[in-house]
């Protein structure tokens, strides 16, 4: 596989406070990886330095060969997208209006493009795709939450990245949004060999849409592998401070995580 992004020895702190130590991984091109850890172990720090939003303390984060630090904001937004875990807010601008600023990386001063892209098509494709032709001019004052990270979504697809960043995109979101999300996004990803490195709070979400996780405790990597290799009862009852119980997915075939706690606290059907 070709490598897309390299992170060194990379540290974090704010204040005194260290939250990153010493963060070494490689993302290869096309790969999902999920990027998990309890609440406070570094994840969105971490994926605020890999979108350059911050600047770390020590360490470099490199994308295609270059440090991301010496990329101009508009140049690394071609290629880099980021979907925030909060859903865009209620701002008066149409559905189909939010989605074109999707294109502003590529935009000149006067907001204008290369003739020899058909940004109008391209939209007209991704509102296709993502369901939202029906809603393209109603303001998102008016959608949903679940709505409105479909169009935070289609937002980013206009955007044409080749690596993506996810932070905890289904936080707010239920059951079967968050599916609908993930699997849009896994299809996205199939169509045109994307990369997408996932912050994921779900464990199981993480072991059904990623090939890899890193797990992180206290600003340090634990443990990166497969989820099978990750997801352990060992591994999680030293990170989270609970034994879980681990069985197999009927029909994806990887882990999935059951809370276990004291049974004499549990509701049941007599």
């Amino acid at each position: 596989m070709t490598e897309i992004m390299r992170v060194e020895q990379l540290s974090q702190a704010y204040g005194e406070k260290e939250v990153l130590k010493d963060i070494q991984i490689t993302i290869e091109k096309g790969e999902s990886l999920g990027i998990i850890g309890p609440n406070g172990s570094g994840k969105t720090s971490l994926l605020n330095l890999l979108s350059a939003l911050r600047e770390a303390k020590s360490g470099i984060v490199y994308y295609q060969n270059k440090n991301v630090r010496n990329y101009s904001r508009k140049e690394f937004a071609q290629s880099v997208a980021v979907l925030q875990q909060d859903a865009l807010p209620a701002i008066d601008f149409n559905v189909r209006q939010v989605v074109e600023m999707g294109r502003f990386p590529y935009q000149n001063w006067l907001g204008e493009e290369s003739e020899s892209v058909s940004v109008d098509a391209l939209i007209d494709q991704i509102l296709e795709k993502m369901a939202l032709v029906s809603l393209q001019d109603r303001e998102l004052s008016q959608l949903s939450g679940g709505e409105r990270q479909r169009v935070a979504l289609a937002k980013i697809m206009v955007q044409e990245p080749t690596l993506v960043l996810l932070d905890e995109p289904t936080t707010y979101l239920d059951i079967g949004h968050q599916i609908q999300l993930m699997d849009e996004i896994r299809a996205w990803q199939e169509e045109t060999e994307l990369t997408v490195v996932s912050v994921l709070h779900d464990l199981n979400l993480a072991a059904l849409y990623c090939e890899r996780l890193v797990l992180l405790d206290q600003g340090k990597i634990v443990k990166i592998g497969t989820p099978r290799e990750v997801l352990t009862e060992e591994i999680i009852e030293e990170v989270y401070g609970t034994r879980p119980v681990i069985i197999e997915h009927p029909s994806a075939k990887v882990p999935q995580v059951i809370l276990e706690g004291d049974a004499k606290y549990f509701q049941t059907n007599n």
